[in-house]
């Protein structure tokens, strides 16, 4: 039984293919071939899993795992998620401006001035781009686009990412308004 510090969440076991063990996988890696290239797989209980075949389907790949060898064991596995440990991802391979998801889950949201708008808990893909969920004490959670005009920069090092408030959707056009004296945020309103 092996357990991981930092586990990265790589394929989900589906349901059994044919007689011998076979199952098929929802693979997250770029290329779902290249599954068993990270090392062994490792279920949430611990288990280890070393594949031994891996082959492509129309949208799953089908994987022969050590030790499953009919299709009762190939069954009992449906539904399982396997990870990696971070340290086994080949930061080598990302361009400049490429972040694995689990790295940007923690850094600080800041603006320009130093002002946090909360810690990124998340990252979500809903097929429109990436957004980016902060949260912060005492703040609902925020969704913000994962963008070059709403993230400026992102300093791993520092845990911080540099936003633009008003791109990431966080607060309305301060320059909105600033004159008018009628304006609710910056005077009072009459009515």
């Amino acid at each position: 039984m092996a357990k991981l510090e930092h586990p990265i969440l790589m394929a989900k076991i589906g349901a059994a293919q044919g007689l011998r063990g076979e199952v098929r996988v929802s693979s997250y890696t770029d290329d779902p071939t290249a599954l068993g290239e990270y090392g062994n797989l490792i279920a949430a209980d611990g288990r280890v899993f070393e594949i031994l075949e891996i082959r492509e389907a129309k949208t799953v790949v089908i994987v022969r795992f050590r030790g499953v060898n009919d299709r009762n064991a190939a069954e009992a596995l449906n539904g399982l998620e396997l990870f990696v440990e971070r340290d086994n991802l080949p930061d080598e391979e990302l361009e400049e401006d490429e972040f694995y998801y689990t790295d940007l889950e923690g850094l600080e949201a800041v603006d320009a001035e130093g002002k946090s708008y909360g810690s990124v808990s998340a990252v979500h893909d809903f097929g429109a781009g990436d957004l980016l969920e902060l949260k912060g004490a005492g703040r609902r959670p925020a969704l913000i686009p994962f963008s070059e005009a709403a993230v400026l920069e992102i300093d791993l090092e520092g845990g911080k990412i540099l936003i633009d408030p008003f791109a990431a959707g966080l607060i309305d056009n301060p320059e909105d308004g600033k004159d008018d004296p009628d304006h609710p945020i910056f005077g009072k309103s009459k009515k």
